[in-house]
């Protein structure tokens, strides 16, 4: 029995161990290659960190498909040695002659601020309340002061006021007595004399007898004569009851 089916050739195993062994050797290439590469840029980057006189030149990057052999490490260059550098000349000779310069004032020393001595508030209100209490205690000893030099002053003029109303009432009084003859020296009788404000006399009563009979009867007409008795220029002066003194050769 026949059939159309083509007839396939048999493979060809010994081109298929040529392309994978291919496949093998381009890889082991790329591997080689990276390899090298990542080398040839560390030790390039050491090479840039050393400090050279010169410049060394980079190697030229070997193409792709070739890996670059290792480039030897150059021996460091030496440093040349730094000129010297030329003395400087000297300073021109100044003349014998000089003028000398006056020396400058050394600065003066600014004064330092005083510092403030710290205030207490206690001690500081305590000392108000002491200067004020002082000052009233002073104002109060002036004010009793002056009032007690007016108080003297209103009782001597009234004193003074006083004396010159009663010297009125004796003068008047003397001047009614009849002195009896018989009568020697200068003795002195008492009488309290009772008046209302009108210096009408309410009673005559001898305090104290001048040691005659007769100048005492005289002396006691002579008031009750003399009424009413003067009054006072000031109403406040009047008093109820006097204490009249006579003495028959006083004027």
């Amino acid at each position: 029995m026949s059939t159309d089916a083509p007839i396939l050739p048999p493979a060809n195993k010994a081109g298929k161990r040529i392309s994978i062994a291919l496949a093998i050797a381009v890889h082991l290439l790329l591997a080689a290659f990276l390899f090298y590469g990542v080398r040839w840029q560390t030790k390039a980057t050491d090479v840039v960190e050393v400090e050279l006189v010169r410049a060394v030149p980079e190697p030229v990057a070997a193409p792709a498909a070739v890996p670059p052999a290792p480039t030897p490490e150059p021996p460091p260059a030496l440093k040349a040695e730094p000129k010297p550098e030329p003395k400087p000349l000297p300073p021109p000779a100044k003349p014998d002659i000089a003028i000398k310069e006056k020396p400058k004032p050394p600065p003066k020393p600014e004064p330092k601020p005083e510092a403030k001595p710290r205030v207490d508030p206690f001690q500081e209100q305590l000392k108000r309340e002491t200067e004020q209490l002082t000052q009233r205690k002073q104002a109060d000893s002036a004010a009793q002061e002056f009032a007690q030099t007016q108080a003297a002053k209103t009782a001597a003029a009234r004193s003074k006021a006083m004396n010159a109303y009663v010297a009125s009432i004796v003068r008047k009084i003397r001047g009614n007595i009849v002195v009896p003859p018989e009568i020697k020296g200068n003795p002195e009788a008492i009488f309290d004399v009772t008046q209302l404000p009108s210096g009408e006399i309410v009673t005559v009563r001898l305090k104290r007898s001048s040691g005659h009979a007769a100048l005492d009867v005289a002396i006691e007409r002579a008031i009750l004569k003399s009424n009413p008795l003067p009054k006072p220029q000031q109403a406040d002066l009047f008093e109820r009851s006097l204490e009249l003194h006579f003495r028959p050769l006083d004027e």
